[in-house]
Formats: C-alpha cells, sequence, structure tokens
C-alpha cells in the first residue's frame, strides 16, 4: 500500500486533506519580505495577505529544492511504504526538475520502493479536485495502477475558468506587457483564462468589465457542465466573496442539479493572479 500525497497549489479545504489523511506538501510564498509555506487555509491569513498586495506589497512564489522533496519523501520510503503523489501541473513550475533530481536520489538509497507520480495537468481547485477523488478511490483499497487509470481519464473532464480583476499581477509575472496592462486597466479589460489539456494556462477571450467576464463564465458552465455529476462545483475567490457568493447564487439557480462549495484562491496562486480573481471549476459533461 502506498500513502497519498498531494501538494498545496492542489488547493482545497485543509479539511478534505485531514479527513482523507493526505500527505500535504507545503508550497512556499513570500510577501513584506517573509517567506511561509501554505497550508490549505489552515492557519494562514488569506484575507491579510490580499490586503497586503492591495497595499502595493509585492508577493512572490519560489520552488522547492531537491531537499525539500527528500525531507518529504524519504521517511515513508524508509519506513517500508510506497509514495502516490498528486500533484499540480508540471508545465507551470519548475520545482518538479527538483523533484525529480530528489526521486533519483531516493532510488538509488531505497531501489524496492517506488515513487509514482501523477501530473493533473491543472492547477487550484483544478488539481485539487483530482486529487481528491483520486484520495478516496486509494482509501477504498484500489491500487495505484488503477488511481492512476482513473485519473487519466477524469482529468480531461475536468473543467478550470477563470478571470482576474487587476492586470498588474500578470505583467509582473511576464504573463502580459506593461503597455497591455495600463490599457487593459483603463479599459477595465478582464482576461477569461483556462488550463489547458497540456497543463498550460491559456487565454480564452477578453470581455470589458465583471459582469461579462461573470456571463461568460456562467455561459460555459451551462453548456459544459454534466447535469448527472456526482462530483462538487467549486467557485473560488481571492478576497472577492461578495461577487464570488453572487455567482454562486446564479449558478444554484441556473435549473442544473449542482451542489456547489465555495473556497479561497491561496496566497501561492494569489500571489500571480491577484486579489479580486473569480474561478469556477467543475466536471464536464
Amino acid at each position: 500500500m502506498s500513502v497519498f500525497f498531494t501538494d498545496t497549489d492542489c488547493e482545497m479545504s485543509y479539511t478534505d486533506a485531514e479527513s482523507l489523511g493526505m500527505k500535504v506538501i507545503g508550497m512556499p510564498y513570500t510577501i513584506k519580505g517573509k517567506e511561509s509555506i501554505y497550508d490549505f487555509g489552515k492557519k494562514t491569513d488569506i484575507k491579510q495577505f490580499y490586503n497586503d498586495m492591495r497595499s502595493g506589497e509585492i508577493a512572490t512564489t519560489s520552488a522547492l529544492n531537491s531537499q525539500d522533496y527528500i525531507n518529504y519523501f524519504e521517511p515513508v520510503l524508509a519506513s517500508g511504504e510506497d509514495i502516490l503523489y498528486v500533484h499540480f501541473s508540471s508545465k507551470l513550475s519548475g520545482t518538479f526538475d527538483y523533484m525529480q533530481t530528489a526521486i533519483n536520489i531516493l532510488k538509488e538509497k531505497y531501489p524496492e520502493r517506488k515513487v509514482t507520480c501523477f501530473d493533473t495537468n491543472s492547477i487550484s481547485l483544478g488539481a485539487g479536485i483530482q486529487a481528491i477523488e483520486a484520495c478516496k478511490l486509494h482509501n477504498s483499497g484500489a491500487s495505484d495502477e488503477e488511481v492512476i487509470k482513473f485519473l487519466e481519464s477524469f482529468r480531461q473532464k475536468v473543467a478550470v475558468y477563470f478571470y482576474v480583476d487587476s492586470l498588474q499581477y500578470l505583467k509582473r509575472g511576464g504573463r502580459i506587457s506593461s503597455v497591455s496592462a495600463v490599457v487593459g486597466s483603463i479599459l477595465n479589460i478582464k482576461p477569461i483564462l483556462t488550463i489547458t489539456n497540456e497543463g498550460k494556462l491559456e487565454k480564452l477571450t477578453t470581455v470589458k468589465g465583471t459582469k461579462k467576464a461573470l456571463e461568460f463564465m456562467y455561459d460555459k458552465f451551462m453548456k459544459e457542465y454534466n447535469n448527472d455529476s456526482k462530483y462538487e462545483l467549486f467557485i473560488i475567490d481571492a478576497d472577492n466573496k461578495a461577487i464570488g457568493d453572487e455567482f454562486a447564487e446564479k449558478i444554484r439557480n441556473s435549473g442544473k442539479n449542482v451542489a456547489i462549495r465555495r473556497l479561497a484562491v491561496g496566497p501561492v496562486i494569489g500571489a500571480h493572479a491577484g486579489p479580486g480573481t473569480i474561478g469556477i471549476i467543475f466536471v464536464k459533461a
């Protein structure tokens, strides 16, 4: 039997991770000169983080190093157990190069043990819903191979759509030019973003204003949602609760059979998306 791992870029509630018995790799972020590790919101003051960003503080993220991964993995392997790690998209971070170095080192030390990694090709709850469902299957007694087979099909059905409230944070991350950010802010432009099947960030379109951004995501939901889905739908916000709640109510009144959960965008994702971001994650038909 393997030990199930995920990471905090696969955003979910810490209560989900704890109730399912997941081992969690905390991803780092820095603001006001202090590095912290995201804990799925258990002790993190997410609202203060976004208040700091709004006041002009610059938030950054960084990769874990190989020793960090060794520190997470080695105690499990040394105890005689294997590892199954369901993680966020490798296309969105260089941290996985360090992880692979750590795994190669550990394979030499523990040749009889296995570390199986699955790339969700997503991030935030797009990865989190995959980790949650995979861990449920794992806990039911499914083999690692059975869990991977399920995920290979399931990840193709997970839809992720979100918009950012301000373009300045995408500019800082090099996603758009300074000119585009200035013009977009003046015109109240909201880019609608998604994660591709290959695990990359992609702009679907741009609209003018929050109302049209929400309408675009609502239309995507209405066209793509599996009305017989047994899976929860997630609406997430980066300290934009009123708009997130309003959007959730619109989804509830859509006539679809849907169970909605509201969660926060954590500091690691929020450092790049910025305060005000709204997203929707669901399983497609």
